[in-house]
């Protein structure tokens, strides 16, 4: 068996920031801390903090007054953030800055007066934080299809803004058909999506011609791990997504060659090194690196963090 290694693979520069962040607020105050939601889309991280104390929440209403509490990478709206100040609650925002654009794009454009068409995925926890920052201006959509159903005027001031996680590849289908209802339609001068997760889609793409069958690790509700597998169906190959390799199923492997591992940007390499072990322990797998993009992306831990790092 031939084992193909994606590079860029596993976590990005926002994840990598929010844990970093969460381990510094454990190392400083100790790990009776809260975070609201997971403080990114992985179940091997979670649970890691988990073991060591930490509490993740669904609500604010969950975390006693006075105590700690860390937003997570995905952003939270300004309802939240005042419900936390209202409990007397100390914050710490691990939102990654590329999701923060996206809301500072979203204020922009309601206090400019646009209807504000945002494409997404509907109760990912990015585009529920997004679209607290002026949910009377904005209307969320996800296909070609809805593009259909809008009635906004054929002169309407209108501005589109994406999740940071999307398939490349199906925003830009959605892009284009809101730019053909809607010529007159504005956007960032930057496009949303992040970086890492262009990057990663680009790797699978171009590697997935090589490969039988695509591995991909990352949890069931991280939405650029979806994304990556779907390349890997797009192009005819068979592609599953695994927390780790307890969720390998021998009977997946039978007939193949050359298997493509990636990870999403949300997936901790340890478990891509226990998958990589596990194949070359029982198949005798050869493992080549692909290397399609570098990155050196370094995003700086919170402010308030770096103040409290400082006394």
């Amino acid at each position: 068996m031939k084992v193909i290694l994606a590079n860029p693979r596993g976590f990005c520069a926002g994840v990598n920031m929010a844990i970093e962040c969460l381990e510094e607020v454990i190392r400083i105050f100790g790990s009776s801390i809260y975070v609201y939601h997971e403080i990114v889309h992985n179940k091997y991280v979670v649970n890691r903090f988990t073991n060591l104390g930490v509490t993740f929440v669904d609500s604010v209403s969950e975390v006693p007054e006075k105590s700690i509490l860390v937003f997570s990478a995905h952003g939270v709206s300004p309802a939240i953030r005042q419900e936390a100040r209202d409990r007397n609650i100390r914050t710490i925002d691990a939102t990654c800055p590329l999701v923060t654009k996206v809301h500072t794009e979203a204020i922009k454009y309601a206090e400019a007066g646009y209807n504000i068409i945002l494409i997404g995925h509907e109760g990912h926890d990015e585009v529920i934080g997004t679209m607290g920052e002026a949910p009377e201006s904005i209307t969320l959509i996800e296909t070609p299809e809805e593009v259909a159903a809008l009635n906004f005027p054929e002169e309407a001031k209108l501005a589109y803004l994406t999740q940071t996680t999307l398939s490349v590849d199906e925003a830009g289908r959605v892009i284009r058909s809101l730019k053909e209802k809607y010529p007159q339609i504005e956007s960032p001068p930057k496009e949303d999506i992040c970086y890492a997760t262009t990057n990663r889609q680009e790797a699978v793409s171009e590697l997935v011609l090589q490969a039988d069958l695509v591995l991909v690790l990352g949890s069931q509700n991280s939405s650029n791990s979806k994304r990556l597998m779907e390349i890997g169906k797009t192009a005819q190959k068979p592609a599953y997504l695994i927390d780790g390799v307890d969720e390998l199923l021998p009977e997946w492997l039978e007939g193949y060659e050359t298997i493509l591992i990636t990870a999403g940007a949300s997936a901790p390499e340890v478990v891509v090194q226990e998958l990589v072990q596990h194949l070359e322990d029982q198949y005798q797998a050869e493992v080549e690196n692909a290397v399609i993009r570098k990155e050196s992306v370094r995003f700086p831990l919170p402010r308030e963090l770096r103040t409290l790092q400082s006394k």
